[in-house]
């Protein structure tokens, strides 16, 4: 196919395919991806031995570093499980803050507990205590769950070690303690304003009350739940140990002695695997765990996390398959002639992507895809301006394709209207506020 417009009709044909296999034929993502990718070749033209390669390279070198990643990031999840760290942040913080800001709590408390948990784990960790605090406060479920769900949503798509947020780092060869620090500045006030404030002023209406039969005798003793101070410095230290190394890289000389082991320390597996054994020391011998049962635990961790490499994987595959048919360079030519930032031009494929599949891990890599190619016009630009652009844009309009959205709104038992009117409406919302924080950033800092 030699001209650009039939090139440009073969993406909007593949994307269509992907969502379509997505949300009509309920196909898994990561075969809709692969079904996509050889899509892609045959319209293009590729020999048939090239497409397999072209398959095979996107998933080795997008799982090659990401596969370790994920496997260590979940085990500090799960030791956040078992030990009861989350609920002793959100007690802590409820305390401090008072009952009655409690959702200003329970906002913090998914800010931190969401850095090593998926969203669905976070969520389910959490949501006895919301309904504990609920019965306790007289608030509705929706002032207080709904800025805890938005906040999860947001850590999951622009901080990393979150996979899909590690994963467009890596692709877009960003510096992980870079895409850290914006995320963290960008995503906290976008899940402030887009969680309590928003919810405050447009929620108020939605009552929902936690069922009755819940009491507050069905939370664990105290006495049970690990330290505060340990457990926050547990789950913050791989992020402290690359952020560390991107300030020493900011301020050191290259050559320095000391940066060949500030490299080593700060890589986010070596960080990782340090915080992991933190963690086991922290969260499992000092609670009273036994080697037997870490072992089991780690073990646990690491089936439910196969799907989500699989798709990472496959969204890496169709990333390659666009670049090696030659569909990249269009891409590059048509975005590169709207005058458009980058910033902006990654966010709107980023949402755009989310609101068609719902996966917010499908909306990045696939938008990471489209995107790449156009960055090689704009040299000057941090790729972790980027990378965090395209998180945003994964945080909005979750909708009834998503499952993260059904999930909030089983637990919570709402109506569709309602979850439109809150849930849905506050992901966009804090989507915009990341996109202006990141560009207000990327204007700052230059």
């Amino acid at each position: 196919m030699g001209s650009s417009a039939a090139l440009l009709l073969v993406l909007f044909a593949a994307i269509g395919l992907i969502v379509f296999l997505i949300m009509k034929v309920r196909l898994h993502a990561f075969l809709a991806l692969i079904v996509s990718c050889m899509f892609v070749g045959f319209a293009t033209g590729m020999p048939l031995a090239k497409i397999g390669a072209s398959i095979e390279a996107g998933m080795a070198s997008t799982l090659g570093f990401l596969a370790t990643i994920l496997g260590l990031g979940t085990i500090l999840g799960k030791m956040l499980e078992v030990s009861g760290g989350a609920e002793r942040l959100a007690r802590t913080m409820i305390e401090a803050l008072g009952q009655r800001n409690a959702q200003w709590a329970m906002m913090i408390v998914g800010f931190v507990a969401g850095i090593p948990v998926f969203f669905q784990v976070g969520f389910v960790l959490l949501i006895p205590l919301v309904f504990s605090v609920a019965l306790e406060t007289g608030l509705s479920l929706v002032a207080i769950g709904v800025p805890l769900a938005v906040t999860l949503m947001t850590v999951h798509c622009i901080v990393p070690p979150h996979p899909a947020a590690m994963a467009i780092a890596l692709s877009l060869k960003a510096d992980v303690g870079k895409v850290i620090m914006y995320g963290l500045l960008v995503g906290f006030p976008a899940a402030a304003l887009a969680g309590p404030v928003f919810i405050n002023l447009f929620g108020g209406k939605v009552d929902i009350k936690p069922p009755a039969h819940l009491a507050k005798s069905e939370r664990t003793l105290d006495a049970k739940l690990p330290p505060f101070g340990i457990t926050l410095l547990t789950i913050l230290l791989p992020l402290l140990i690359m952020v560390s190394k991107t300030i020493i890289e900011l301020n050191v000389p290259k050559d320095a002695t000391i940066m060949p082991l500030v490299n080593f320390v700060g890589n986010p597996i070596t960080a990782l695997l340090i915080s992991v054994f933190v963690a086991y020391y922290t969260l499992g011998f000092a609670r009273g765990f036994t080697m037997n049962q870490l072992t089991a635990f780690t073990e646990q961790c690491f089936g439910p996390v196969a799907g989500i490499l699989l798709v990472i994987g496959g969204g890496g595959a169709f990333n390659k398959v666009l670049i090696d048919s030659g569909l990249g360079n269009e891409i590059a030519k048509v975005l590169t002639s709207m005058h458009m930032s980058p910033l902006i031009m990654a966010w709107i494929v980023a949402i755009i992507m989310r609101f068609s599949v719902g996966s917010a891990t499908v909306a990045m890599m696939t938008a990471a895809g489209i995107i790449t190619p156009v960055l090689q016009a704009y040299p000057g630009i941090d790729p972790a301006y980027i990378a965090v652009a395209i998180g945003a844009g994964a945080i909005g309009f979750s909708h009834v394709n998503d499952s993260g959205f059904w999930i909030v709104k089983e637990y919570f038992g709402m109506s569709l209207p309602h979850m439109f009117r809150t849930y849905t409406l506050a992901t966009t919302v804090a989507a915009v506020l990341g996109l202006a924080g990141i560009m207000l950033i990327a204007q700052v800092v230059g």
